[in-house]
C-alpha cells in the first residue's frame, strides 16, 4: 500500500506527525477518524531513488508475471504488489514496482505511471502498454513483451557467450606480453651489451623491453587515459554516426545488416501486433536498431509513411535493412496479414541474426591468435638473430 506523511490533532489539540501506510487518502481519514484523531494533512512520500534503465531480463520477467497473474483475474493492484514482494528481485526493482503500485492506487494508469520513472522502462514497453489500457488486453499484451525481452536476452547473452573466448586470449596477449618485456628479455640484455652491434628488431625490442621493466606505470598511464578519452570520443555524435556506417558498409556490413533488420522487425511485430498505429511503430521502432546511421535516415521514412507511402517502398531504400525485411513487409501488405507477416520476418531474421553474430565473433578467435603469433614471432627473431649472428661470426673467425 502507498505511504502517507501526515499530520493529525488530537482531542486535546495535540499535533501528532508520522508516517504511515493506506489504502489511499480516503482509507486513511477512516483510520484517523476511528481512532479519535483528525487527519488535518497528507501526503503520498514519494520514494527518491536514481532511476536507471531495467535489464531485459528483468524486464522479460516483469511482463510475465504481470501477464500470468491479470491473466488468472488478479487485480492490477494486487498483481503488482505480488511482483514487488518476488524474493528474487533486487531492491531497485522492488522500489520501482511499489511506485507503480502506489501511483496506480492514486487513480493513475500504468503507462503514465511507467512514463514518469524514464528512463527505467523503455518506451516499447510504454507505449504497448498504453494501448493495451485502451483495448483492456493488458495480460496478452504483457506476455507478448515477455518474449519480446526474453529474445532479445537470449540474443545479448548469446553475444557475451561467443565473446567470452576472445576476452580470454585477450587477457592471455597481455600476460603473454608483459611476462615477455617485463621478464624475459630483460635477461638477454648483459649478453646483447657485450655485442658490437644488434639487428634493427633486437634494439626496437629491447628498448620496449627497457621501457615497460622501468617505466610500465607510464604505460598504464596512457592505456587508462587512452581509454577514458576513447570512450569520450565515440559517444560524440558525429563519430558514432561514422563508426555506425562503417558497421553497415565495412567488410561484416552483410552480417551486421541481418541483425539490426531482426531488431527492427521483431519491434516492429510486437507493437503492431499490440495495436499500435503503423506511424508509431516505426517510431518507436527505429530507437530500437542500435545504429545512429540508419536511424538517421527515417526522418524521411516518417515523412512518406505520413505521406500515404507503403511502408515496405519506404523501408526498401533504408541502406542497413536487408532486402528480405521489406519484401516480406511488401507482402503482407498486399495480402491483409501485415501482424503474422512481420511476426515471421522477425522470427526468420531473428535465427540468421543468431548465424550471423556467431560468424561474426568466430572470426575474432583467428585474428587474435594471429596477432599472438606475430607478437611472440617477432620477439623469438629479435632474440635469436643477434645470437645466431654472433656464432656465425666465430665460426668464420675460426
Amino acid at each position: 500500500m502507498p505511504e502517507y506523511k501526515y499530520k493529525a490533532q488530537d482531542q486535546n489539540g495535540k499535533i501528532v506527525k508520522g508516517r504511515t501506510d493506506a489504502a489511499d487518502a480516503s482509507a486513511l481519514h477512516k483510520r484517523f477518524h476511528d481512532e479519535g484523531l483528525t487527519l488535518l494533512d497528507a501526503t503520498p512520500v514519494v520514494r527518491k531513488v536514481a532511476l536507471k534503465p531495467l535489464k531485459k531480463a528483468q524486464l522479460a520477467d516483469f511482463a510475465r508475471q504481470l501477464g500470468t497473474l491479470t491473466k488468472a483475474g488478479v487485480i492490477l493492484v494486487k498483481a503488482l504488489d505480488i511482483v514487488a514482494h518476488d524474493e528474487s528481485i533486487d531492491a531497485y526493482e522492488r522500489d520501482i514496482y511499489l511506485r507503480l503500485r502506489d501511483r496506480i492506487v492514486q487513480g493513475v494508469a500504468l503507462s503514465t505511471a511507467m512514463e514518469e520513472l524514464e528512463p527505467t522502462f523503455p518506451s516499447l514497453f510504454v507505449f504497448m502498454i498504453k494501448a493495451a489500457e485502451q483495448t483492456g488486453n493488458i495480460d496478452e499484451t504483457a506476455l507478448r513483451l515477455a518474449e519480446h525481452y526474453t529474445n532479445e536476452n537470449e540474443l545479448e547473452q548469446q553475444v557475451k557467450s561467443s565473446l567470452t573466448y576472445p576476452k580470454i586470449l585477450s587477457v592471455l596477449i597481455v600476460a603473454v606480453i608483459a611476462i615477455l618485456f617485463g621478464y624475459v628479455l630483460p635477461q638477454f640484455e648483459e649478453m646483447f651489451a657485450e655485442m658490437e652491434s644488434l639487428p634493427l628488431p633486437t634494439v626496437i625490442l629491447m628498448a620496449i623491453s627497457d621501457f615497460v621493466a622501468t617505466k610500465w606505470y607510464i604505460l598504464l598511464i596512457v592505456v587508462a587515459v587512452g581509454i577514458l578519452f576513447g570512450r569520450i570520443i565515440v559517444k560524440l555524435p558525429s563519430v558514432r554516426y561514422q563508426i555506425d556506417k562503417i558497421k553497415v558498409k565495412g567488410k561484416w556490413g552483410k552480417l551486421t545488416k541481418i541483425i539490426y533488420s531482426a531488431r527492427f522487425a521483431r519491434t516492429m511485430s510486437s507493437l503492431y501486433e499490440g495495436g499500435i498505429p503503423i506511424y508509431t511503430c516505426i517510431d518507436i521502432a527505429k530507437n530500437t536498431i542500435g545504429n545512429s546511421y540508419i536511424e538517421s535516415q527515417f526522418d524521411d521514412v516518417l515523412k512518406k509513411v505520413s505521406g500515404g507511402s507503403n511502408v515496405s517502398d519506404t523501408l526498401k531504400d533504408v541502406d542497413g535493412f536487408v532486402q528480405k525485411l521489406s519484401s516480406t513487409i511488401k507482402v503482407g501488405e498486399e495480402t491483409g496479414q501485415l501482424g503474422p507477416m512481420l511476426e515471421s520476418v522477425a522470427d526468420d531474421l531473428d535465427f540468421y541474426s543468431r548465424q550471423a553474430l556467431v560468424k561474426l565473433t568466430s572470426y575474432i578467435e583467428p585474428v587474435m591468435i594471429i596477432i599472438m603469433a606475430a607478437i611472440v614471432g617477432f620477439v623469438i627473431i629479435a632474440v635469436i638473430k643477434p645470437i645466431y649472428d654472433s656464432y656465425a661470426t666465430i665460426g668464420k673467425g675460426a
